[in-house]
């Protein structure tokens, strides 16, 4: 399994391989209550309570429908998000970390509520969820993590052994969580929004919101979209005029492998404390268990090989669990707030009627929930527990201020070195199916050589503030390492904080 040969050539995630709804683009301007930009499981989940709730609701995406973020998860949901509860009681307090986990508890408790009353079929199942030491450094992290589950009334379990063949010195369990297909069920709740009246619009890219006259989406197209509010769930804010979301969250990746394997999976979900991090869950599968194992963290454009993540995982996959076959690869992009808490409510203070979720880390199942519930709160005018907590515009000195110096100081070194980099390879030395930094006309440029010899040539300058892209050899695209935009080989953007193109180059 560790062979190149044995994994697969392509990215391919498990999740997209049902049949998903089809929706033409917006073709003419349009009124509503509520204008969703974004059409993953917070758009969805949000769409789904204001529908019901008699708003007029419609959602713009810009490709396809659950195609994003949301389709490249692991799908555990889980108010167990790593070594975390210690670490909030510290900066924040014993009551806002009860409130932190007590508002994911309600995100986990709405959807095995809805999955019964909706009679969903998603495969969800109940599951404790684990995470293990390997080293006494974080033996000990595990054990002052339980103490503060222990103030919190979390219920959890210390354990000294987990049944794989991985050598632990500890580990501690958050009871009765929760793990499920999320395209079958945002599937489903799409459909139950639509029933409601929802409208959705794919292939439609919203480009500026203004709010003289009123709050309106404007399309790239030209096309208006006037609301009473505009909820930007985007992954990335597309609209950050005055917000600068793009200093306050960092962009990473993370990586997953799906594996069949003749041994029988115990249950639960597990994730390692240690580094390089590894995740471990199950999913059925035509009958059978497929593995999904994930990890391999780095920051979004600093690495230089992201093929080897996929081989690190098969190798682990193989060591544990024994030869397999090795089925699927996909990757996801995750963002981290300064704080470690979502930006979940109004872009800015002055622009209540503009809502923005984003920033939810790695553990988007709960988070998007949570999102969607206090984000049909503003809507809707009512009062939450969990508001303060997360509004987007809070600043907690500590420990926020020296990231904020760090990450951006880093932004700043990346602006100089692209701009300084010696360049060794013209497009011709390019091979079929490679890809990379290139001399074009003496200036910096990005080529790739498709399987029928096509060159496609950029600009690698990034569209959102000027940093260098950087190849991404996994996954056939041009990265930003200061704010995590992420663009296809040919230019176009797939991921934000960026909404232009890669300017194309002639070679």
């Amino acid at each position: 399994m560790s062979g190149q040969s044995r994994t697969p050539k392509y990215p391919r995630t498990y999740w997209r391989e049902i049949d998903l709804p089809k929706f033409s683009r917006l073709e003419g301007d349009l009124s509503v209550d509520v204008a969703i930009v974004g059409a993953g499981m917070t758009g969805i989940t949000t769409a789904y309570l204001l529908s019901k709730q008699g708003k007029k609701v419609a959602i713009i995406e810009a490709g396809s429908v659950l195609n994003g973020t949301t389709g490249h998860t692991t799908a555990k949901i889980t108010a167990q998000h790593g070594l975390l509860y210690d670490e909030l009681i510290s900066h924040f307090g014993e009551e806002k970390a009860k409130l932190y986990y007590e508002s994911h508890s309600d995100a986990l408790g709405f959807i095995r509520r809805i999955i019964n009353e909706e009679n969903i079929d998603c495969d969800f199942s109940s599951q404790d969820a684990v995470i293990y030491s390997e080293t006494d450094q974080y033996k000990s992290k595990i054990e002052t993590e339980a103490e503060a589950y222990k103030k919190l009334g979390i219920p959890h379990e210390l354990r000294t052994s987990i049944p794989f063949n991985i050598e632990v010195k500890n580990a501690l369990a958050m009871k009765d969580q929760g793990q499920f297909h999320p395209l079958k069920y945002l599937r489903a709740l799409l459909n139950k929004a639509i029933d409601a009246g929802c409208q959705v619009f794919e292939n439609t890219t919203a480009k500026d919101i203004t709010l003289e006259g009123g709050t309106v989406v404007h399309t790239k197209d030209g096309l208006k979209i006037s609301c009473g509010h505009a909820i930007i769930a985007s992954h990335w804010p597309f609209f950050d005029k005055r917000g600068l979301y793009f200093a306050r969250m960092y962009a990473s990746r993370s990586y997953a492998i799906g594996v069949k394997t003749d041994k029988e999976y115990p249950g639960g979900m597990y994730i390692s404390a240690d580094s390089p991090t590894r995740s471990i869950r199950y999913t059925p599968h035509d009958g059978e268990n497929l593995l999904i194992i994930g990890g391999e963290n780095h920051r979004t454009g600093k690495s230089e090989n992201t093929e080897k993540h996929y081989l690190a995982l098969a190798k682990f996959a193989e060591d544990v669990f024994g030869n397999g076959h090795y089925m699927y690869r996909w990757s996801a992009q995750d963002l981290d707030t300064l704080d470690k808490l979502p930006y979940i409510g109004p872009l800015t203070d002055d622009e209540e009627t503009i809502l923005v979720a984003t920033g939810y880390k790695k553990w988007g199942m709960t988070t998007s929930t949570l999102a969607g519930h206090i984000l049909a709160d503003y809507v809707l005018n009512l009062e939450s527990p969990y508001k303060k907590l997360y509004h987007p515009s809070r600043f907690e000195l500590d420990p926020a201020l020296k990231k904020a110096v760090s990450f951006n100081a880093s932004v700043a070194g990346h602006l100089v070195k692209g701009k300084l980099e010696f360049i060794p390879k013209f497009p011709g030395d390019l091979s079929v199916g490679e890809g990379g930094v290139v001399l074009v006309d003496g200036k910096r440029a990005g080529g790739y050589k498709d399987e029928t010899g096509k060159l496609y040539l950029v600009d690698t300058t990034c569209t959102h503030l000027g940093c260098e892209c950087e190849w991404n050899s996994a996954e056939k695209t041009w990265d930003c390492p200061c704010h995590g935009s992420r663009f296809a080989y040919n230019g176009e953007v797939v991921e934000g904080p960026a909404i232009e193109d890669l300017k194309k180059l002639e070679g």
